[in-house]
């Protein structure tokens, strides 16, 4: 379960999740005029807009101690089982949370029944393949959260998708998630920023340790800025990071 996975792996999240104000303008606006907002999977709450009534949803202990004294009201919970009555809300909002659900099906009707509209980044995972971190980390292409990823057509197929936008990742984007560092390598050889990376994080330890031993010799060698080198010189760049906002039906 997401609790107990993010109560082991979420510890250094405070420290390395930080708002990325180009993400935060896009969910914003796509989130209109809504009142009420329900921010599912909530984590430290760096996408919550205070100028609404927002409530957060978040199913680990560990991840609700680390909300700061403003963060919007919290409860414990999971997107399988909402703990609202219908219609409590204007919009239900997430923020890469849908990999970590264990029912889809039923997480969908959840928000389905307590708000009309729906806001939540997501990936097309052709593109999200394609980052280089994948080519030193191979294994992970494969795994569960990867090969399940949660794109726009999925969305589709529970909601009226009525918009899909590009969130591009800036050079100096200053979230934590997986491509966040794209153009700073070295971040990726800290330890501790891989634990709040959920991609690393839930990795066999062994890929973890050859993986990070492989980046920092093409980094001290060269080899990465030459293998790179177009990327690198980019001032930001798509890895298949999308902003979904849905109706229900």
């Amino acid at each position: 379960m997401a609790s107990a996975r993010y109560d082991t792996i979420g510890q250094t999240y405070a420290r390395f999740r930080h708002t990325e104000p180009t993400w935060r303008r896009e969910i914003v606006t796509a989130l209109g005029s809504t009142d009420r907002v329900l921010n599912v999977g909530a984590g430290t709450g760096n996408y919550e807009n205070l100028d609404t009534q927002v409530v957060a949803l978040e199913p680990s202990r560990v991840m609700i101690e680390q909300r700061g004294l403003t963060a919007a009201p919290c409860v414990q919970g999971v997107a399988e089982s909402l703990p609202f009555a219908s219609d409590s809300f204007d919009a239900t909002m997430g923020v890469l949370t849908m990999h970590h659900w264990t029912d889809r099906t039923a997480a969908f009707a959840e928000l389905a029944r307590v708000a009309p509209r729906h806001v939540y980044t997501v990936y097309d995972t052709a593109l999200a393949r394609d980052f280089w971190l994948f080519d030193y980390f191979p294994e992970t292409r494969v795994s569960p959260m990867e090969v399940n990823a949660p794109t726009p057509t999925l969305l589709d197929q529970y909601f009226d998708v009525v918009d899909v936008r590009t969130l591009w990742v800036p050079r100096d984007c200053r979230e934590g998630f997986a491509a966040a560092a794209w153009a700073r390598p070295h971040e990726y050889l800290d330890p501790d920023r891989q634990q709040a990376i959920s991609m690393l994080a839930m990795c066999d330890p062994h890929v973890r340790r050859r993986g990070t031993e492989q980046l920092r010799a093409d980094l001290e060698s060269g080899a990465w800025v030459e293998r790179y080198a177009e990327i690198a010189e980019l001032d930001r760049a798509d890895f298949g990071y999308r902003l979904v906002t849905a109706r229900r039906r």
